[in-house]
């Protein structure tokens, strides 16, 4: 198992990561209930908390000590995690280069580049 599978898997009851993060085992629920974080289950139905969701509680108290509320602290974290995503989508298309990219996506050569001499004659 690589790290990235450890830190997601759910190892701490809610009691355990309400304790390590701060906060109330009733946020916890509460911040589930409105969509902030989705802790693993076991197959009784008990939560269990990676250390992603520990990582994320951590994150939802720092912005709610910002004076964001719960709809600003969900938008937040959905932005956070667009950006992380568009950054290792823009690694991986510098790693392969833009004539690769432009084969799987069919975009087109940006105009000036395709051999003409860039004379724009109309």
């Amino acid at each position: 198992m690589d790290q990235a599978e450890d830190r997601r898997r759910g190892v701490y009851a809610i009691s355990v990561a309400a304790e390590l993060v701060g906060m109330g085992q009733q946020n916890l629920r509460l911040y589930e209930r409105k969509g902030l974080l989705e802790p693993g289950r076991t197959l009784g139905g008990t939560r269990q908390y990676s250390e992603n969701d520990l990582a994320t509680l951590r994150r939802i108290g720092e912005l709610l000590d910002l004076g964001l509320n719960l709809a600003g602290v969900r938008m937040v974290l959905v932005l956070e995690a667009d950006n992380r995503r568009l950054e290792r989508d823009l690694k991986a298309a510098r790693a392969t280069g833009p004539g690769q990219i432009r084969k799987k996506t069919g975009l087109k050569e940006p105009a000036g580049h395709q051999g003409d001499s860039g004379n724009d004659a109309g």
